[in-house]
Order: C-alpha cells, then sequence, then structure tokens
C-alpha cells in the first residue's frame, strides 16, 4: 500500500503541476498568483512523495536521538519533544494563517484543493506528532482497510479532484481595468 501511496502523491504532484501550467498563459496578476500557488502545491506533493518512500522523518528521529544520547540530553527528551512539538503547531498556524489570509481570494474559489491540502497536512502533522489515541485509531481497520491508508488517500484525493477541476475549467479573464 505504501507504493499506492507514493503513485498517488506523485500523480497529484503532476496534476497540479498540470493546473499551474494552465495558468500560464495568463499575463494577469491573478493568472500569475495563481500560477504559482498551484506550483507550490505540486512542490509540496511531489516532497511528500519523496519523504513517503525515503521516510525521511524517521531518519531525522535516528539522528536525533543519537544526538540526544552523545550530548547527554537524552534522559530530558521529553521536555524537548513538548517544545518542538508546539513550536511546530505554532508556526504552522502563524505561516497557514498568513498564507490563507495573503492568497484568500485563491483559497475562498478553490473551496477543493482548501480543504484537502488543511485535511492531508492535519493528518501528517498530527501523525508525526504521534498522539497515542490516533496511533490506535489509525492502526485500526475497517472492513481490512487500515484508516492509515483512508486518511492519507482522501487528503490526496481531494487535491488531485482539485486540480483536475481546474485543468477541465474554462480559463478565467482577468477583471479589465483602465
Amino acid at each position: 500500500m505504501g507504493w499506492v501511496t507514493v503513485a498517488a502523491y506523485a500523480v497529484a504532484a503532476g496534476l497540479a503541476a498540470l493546473a499551474g501550467w494552465k495558468n500560464a498563459g495568463g499575463y494577469s496578476e491573478i493568472h500569475r498568483r495563481e500560477k504559482w500557488l498551484w506550483v507550490t502545491v505540486a512542490a509540496v506533493m511531489a516532497a511528500l512523495c519523496v519523504n513517503k518512500q525515503l521516510d525521511l522523518q524517521s531518519l531525522m528521529t535516528d539522528i536525533g536521538r543519537v544526538i540526544f544520547r552523545h550530548e547527554g540530553w537524552y534522559e530530558r527528551r521529553r521536555e524537548f519533544q513538548e517544545l518542538f512539538v508546539v513550536g511546530v503547531i505554532v508556526g504552522a498556524v502563524f505561516v497557514g494563517c498568513w498564507f490563507t489570509w495573503r492568497f484568500r481570494e485563491f483559497w475562498s474559489s478553490h473551496k477543493l484543493l482548501t480543504g484537502g491540502m488543511l485535511f492531508l497536512l492535519t493528518f501528517i502533522v498530527v501523525r508525526a506528532i504521534s498522539f497515542h489515541h490516533f496511533d490506535v485509531f489509525i492502526s485500526s481497520k475497517v472492513m481490512g482497510v487500515r484508516m492509515n491508508w483512508a486518511l492519507e488517500l482522501t487528503g490526496i484525493l481531494l487535491i488531485s479532484g482539485a486540480a483536475i477541476r481546474e485543468c477541465r475549467s474554462k480559463p478565467r479573464r482577468a477583471p479589465f481595468r483602465r
């Protein structure tokens, strides 16, 4: 199932890049902004694809564990974990709020993409933080399907659906200005 998820991320990255390419023909500020937002989505999906395959977060965890043992901090690791988690959450909220406010016209007209990105990124952050109850939930199976797969693929499919919708939509014209 890991390979299916990697492939889904790769397809979503490609579709988001195509959506950005669709907007590349316009010269207005709106077209340029939309193009770069779609390219950003494509880059995030590509990075998640690579991470899913290479398991980079486990590598970082192992490196951190080695450093903490070497420096004698391992006994106090829970304090550092709490600070790290709080820092990540505060940083993510700050960047997310700024990004959403800065590009509010785009997000309000791309609700499927907004929902998909929020769903997927929230899932990834909560899974990375590794709350025990959430870990138990995502390890469970419903009708033979692990909840981890279902949740991650749902976010990816929402983003892919938004990109397909963008690719199929009629080109929008920039507002006429004198």
